[in-house]
């Protein structure tokens, strides 16, 4: 009896030992790969933290070469598109988009945070203002997600009543592009909420642009199906979650109001707010 306690000493301290020794292969790889990057990590420096290394690195499986040409190419486009300066004010339409699509007020189990999409609603901006918008809710999440943890955020869509001109396909397409390429490691579970037979159809042919380890975190859930409802009660607290989901929050409605301070302060912790010409303060 007395090796008991001897032995589990033991195996935790191997446990410990591997995860140390996991780490420091994992820092070595993120030191090789900003050498790779040379001045660009200077370019960039809050962008290419640690943190978003090792997220390229684990979504292009530790291959050291795809990271680094999946990073120069986000380099590239965020020179050109600058998402870092989007800030809440630049949302078109704000009040209509944001009940499409906004951040909500409460993390699932695991801490992650929760992005809720009303897909049926209708858009009163065009495929680029919606896409500038998705743009601004990846890098709201990207800049948040300081404790370095991967997959961080649960993607909740309602998609009753949905039709094809609800998400075209040249959108759904491009924002695949982007969430995978640019913003690799932020989205750790997309959920479909109960969509209608016709959207197996465009599955099919949406899914073609999906990578494989993406299309893991894809769980379909239907509001008829009880051991499909059991997905959102692993992941979700239900005295939180909405009810059209089939939680049992009794929270009022979206408030508009609280929800933009809560955007603006976000802006101005990661210097994406704008002055009273219109100007960012970075």
């Amino acid at each position: 009896m007395s090796d008991q306690p001897k032995k589990t000493a033991r195996s935790q301290e191997a446990t410990q030992q591997k995860a140390s020794s996991s780490e420091e292969q994992q820092q070595e790889k993120i030191n090789e790969v900003r050498g790779l990057l040379g001045s660009l990590t200077e370019e960039m420096p809050s962008f290419m933290s640690d943190a978003t290394i090792r997220r390229f690195l684990r979504a292009r499986n530790w291959s050291m070469e795809q990271a680094t040409k999946g990073l120069k190419e986000t380099v590239k486009w965020r020179r050109d598109y600058r998402p870092d300066a989007i800030s809440w004010d630049d949302v078109a339409e704000m009040e209509n988009e944001v009940r499409r699509t906004h951040v909500a007020d409460y993390l699932d189990k695991n801490g992650r945070s929760v992005l809720v999409s009303n897909v049926p609603m209708k858009s009163k901006v065009s495929a680029k203002e919606q896409i500038k918008h998705l743009v601004y809710l990846l890098e709201y999440f990207a800049t948040n997600s300081a404790d370095e943890q991967d997959d961080f955020v649960v993607w909740l869509t309602d998609f009753r009543g949905w039709s094809i001109s609800s998400t075209p396909l040249s959108i759904t397409r491009e924002s695949i592009h982007i969430i995978q390429n640019y913003y690799p490691g932020v989205i750790g579970v997309a959920i479909p909420f109960d969509p209608p037979r016709i959207f197996e159809s465009f599955w099919k042919i949406a899914k073609n642009f999906v990578q494989a380890d993406m299309k893991e975190k894809v769980k379909f859930v239907y509001a008829n199906k009880p051991e499909s409802l059991k997905t959102i009660a692993d992941i979700f607290d239900l005295d939180t979650l909405e009810s059209s989901f089939g939680g049992r929050s009794t929270r009022t409605a979206f408030d508009i109001n609280k929800y933009a301070e809560r955007m603006r302060r976000a802006d101005k912790m990661r210097g994406a707010s704008k002055d009273s010409n219109g100007h960012n303060h970075n």
